[in-house]
């Protein structure tokens, strides 16, 4: 096993795309999302909130890349971005991995 961080990202869907985004360009090799509902200071939020094509929902984004350092960076941007205009949340915790080379840019 390796020790590795995992950034997780809870944000507005109608964001989903420029959030991923900034994580490949921070140095990410790729992501995870899937739908995310729960209650927190703006309310209780259902997985399948309706809009169109769901975009009022949430989703939960996921990445692991080789460093904290380098998560925290990638979060910080987002925070920067979307979090002044949009809901979301992010923090980061240590993984241990198997592959390595499939989280090194």
């Amino acid at each position: 096993m390796y020790d590795a961080t995992k950034l997780v990202i809870i944000t507005e869907r109608s964001i989903l795309d420029g959030v991923a985004a900034l994580i490949m360009e921070g140095g990410a090799t790729g992501y995870t999302h899937v739908d995310a509902g729960g209650r927190g200071s703006r309310g209780k939020r259902s997985a399948n909130r309706p809009g169109v094509g769901g975009v009022l929902s949430n989703v939960k984004i996921e990445a692991i890349v080789s460093d904290a350092e380098k998560a925290e960076a990638i979060i910080q941007t987002i925070a920067d971005r979307y979090f002044q205009h949009y809901s979301g949340i992010a923090y980061v915790e240590p993984v241990h991995i198997l592959r390595p080379h499939k989280f090194a840019v």
